[in-house]
């Protein structure tokens, strides 16, 4: 009987927990998403902020040539940065909903289901992930309509979904453990505003490393952000080309993901204490 309960988990067994893990990821997921049905003028507000940079800071600026783009457009340049501040944006705030769910008793009801935290929390990231890319496809249909030399190839489209998903996981995930430590939507909303100016301004969104003093570079280049730009501008727009490197880029936010997973997972309880 010893050697039977020392023997390891069979395959099947294995392939049980994957099974159940994806599952309740999924299932997590599903339950945020499900929330756009019913209020989906959400994501027409949130349309608002990109559309209005694109066309007034975007056009004003592309007519001054005032930011040294090389052969690409200003409007060509700015777009990639754009789509990236919208999945900052729609990701940062993305904490609330958590203290929301946590004042209303459904945190609690999670964290007594079989679901294991890594489960809760991936299931929240892939849900942000999810209302991101929604917003890709109105920044796009907007850049397409301005004239930005947009890369449509299937190759070039999965690229910038999938750095949409990993960048809006990361900061998604980032706002859990805010949400986590501060546990008050006051709290929360005021350290969100100073959060996501830091973040966007601190990137080559809105203007490439080369204009930045050389203290303002070694910050950029430690912000996940300016890696998610770099790869969208590569993926997104003709002729781009990564500053930092496509496999810099992938592994630098793949590297963020999993250090605020690890974080989150361990803290996430706490919000109910």
């Amino acid at each position: 009987m010893s050697a039977e309960r020392a023997a390891p988990p069979s395959g099947w067994s294995r392939l049980s927990v994957v099974s159940d893990f994806i599952r309740h990821t999924l299932v997590v997921a599903e339950a945020d998403v499900r929330k756009l049905r019913h209020d989906p003028a959400e994501l027409v507000t949130r349309m608002i902020q990109p559309a209005l940079w694109l066309l007034i800071f975007g056009q004003v600026l592309a007519r001054t040539r005032a930011v040294p783009t090389g052969s690409m457009s200003y409007l060509d340049f700015i777009s990639p940065g754009i789509l990236a501040q919208s999945v900052l944006f729609i990701s940062i705030f993305y904490g609330i909903s958590l203290i929301w769910e946590r004042d209303l008793g459904i945190v609690h009801k999670f964290l007594v289901s079989p679901a294991s935290r890594l489960s809760l929390v991936l299931g929240r990231a892939l849900s942000s992930g999810v209302r991101a890319s929604s917003q890709a496809v109105a920044i796009y249909v907007l850049a397409f309509l301005l004239g930005v030399r947009l890369r449509l190839d299937a190759v070039a489209i999965a690229g910038v979904f999938g750095n949409i998903m990993l960048g809006s996981a990361i900061f998604s995930t980032f706002s859990l453990i805010v949400a986590c430590v501060v546990k008050t939507r006051e709290r929360f909303m005021g350290i969100g505003q100073v959060l996501t100016m830091p973040l966007f301004f601190a990137s080559n969104a809105i203007y490439p490393l080369s204009l930045m003093p050389p203290w303002l570079q070694a910050v950029s280049s430690a912000n996940p952000l300016s890696y998610q730009v770099d790869a969208l501008r590569t993926f997104m727009i003709q002729g781009g080309q990564s500053v930092f490197g496509l496999g810099t880029d992938f592994a630098v936010q793949a590297f963020a993901l999993v250090a605020v997973l690890a974080v989150a997972t361990r803290i996430y309880p706490t919000i109910v204490r």
